[in-house]
């Protein structure tokens, strides 16, 4: 079944690809954003394996971010698959550090201390004066070796780099959830007692997870940053956090997957409803999680699960 949902996960990854010649620059852009913020949700994925939620996931995204925009402020330095790296590094450092102190806490004491931390990085953005306060500042044009694309070519150019470092993050976390530590995290949930009991460390797999979860979170930010071409302290902001449960709950801890598919129904669903409802489109996006905890509540992952069982259900035409 794995092999099965990689080959299909790899097929759609292709066609995504080659699609973006044909589409409207709106669209790439939309799903370049989309694409790069299934990375964080990915992180809160595996975080949420074992149990715990966390509403400070943005603190990464604005590290790797500002990251990206800092590089190109102070030494000119604008190489777009080197500045993703570094934001993906300098985020997974820093949740290395903070992780010593996440990685004690369980709960809403795990959820609150991730928000409390992000809403610090948060105050000292707006201000920091240098920084560009409340207003951030712009993003340098990326490149890439050299290559200097502008409009719909820097558009396709940075979509395809995201569906690049997504495959990429897809495999490892996919490899991840199949390992020893990996698979430890429903028993972690259930019974962390009993798993300490059989020598492992418990503390040790969560503070792993914190920094995989920073790391995807890094990576996001910085596809994001060059994507929108600037960056500002709301993207530390305990909204945009919120918006990475957000589309967590709707995709479901499930399948890898189903973070880039929910990640890509979320910005599709708040565009058209900002479009079309512009003074209540959050209550479009209420109700879009209503209905999923209503009906879906392990998330549109559920659905591919549900396929199986009546795909094998005894008696059932082939």
């Amino acid at each position: 079944m794995q092999a099965g949902a990689q080959w299909v996960g790899g097929l759609l990854l292709l066609v995504a690809a080659a699609a973006a010649p044909f589409l409207p620059n709106w669209v790439v852009s939309l799903a370049t954003i989309a694409f790069a913020n299934a990375l964080v949700v990915l992180g809160l994925v595996v975080l949420w394996r074992v149990g715990l939620v966390s509403f400070g996931q943005a603190l990464y995204y604005c590290i790797g971010a500002y990251a990206v925009a800092l590089m190109g402020r102070w030494i000119g330095f604008t190489d777009a698959i080197a500045l993703v790296l570094l934001g993906g590094i300098v985020a997974g450092l820093t949740a290395a550090g903070i992780g010593f102190l996440l990685a004690r806490y369980r709960e809403i004491f795990f959820a609150m201390l991730s928000l409390a931390l992000s809403m610090i990085l948060y105050g000292v953005l707006v201000k920091t004066e240098s920084l560009g306060s409340t207003d951030g500042f712009s993003v340098l044009t990326p490149t890439f070796f050299g290559y200097a694309p502008h409009g719909a070519q820097l558009s396709r150019a940075l979509y395809w780099l995201t569906l690049a470092i997504d495959a990429i993050a897809a495999l490892f976390v996919g490899l991840y959830f199949r390992s020893v530590a990996g698979a430890l995290a429903a028993p972690i949930r259930d019974n962390e007692i009993r798993v300490e009991f059989l020598g492992v460390s418990v503390t040790s797999i969560i503070h792993t997870k914190v920094v995989i979860a920073g790391v995807l979170g890094g990576l996001g930010g910085a596809l994001a940053a060059m994507t929108i071409g600037h960056v500002d302290p709301a993207m530390a902001y305990w909204t945009t956090s919120g918006g990475f449960v957000f589309v967590t709950v709707l995709a479901g801890s499930g399948y890898v997957a189903a973070a880039f598919i929910g990640s890509l129904v979320f910005e599709v669903v708040r565009s058209f409803a900002v479009d079309v409802m512009p003074q209540l489109w959050q209550m479009t996006l209420g109700s879009v999680l209503l209905l999923t905890i209503l009906f879906l509540p392990e998330g549109l992952g559920s659905l591919v699960s549900r396929l199986k069982r009546r795909v094998m259900k005894p008696g059932t035409a082939p």
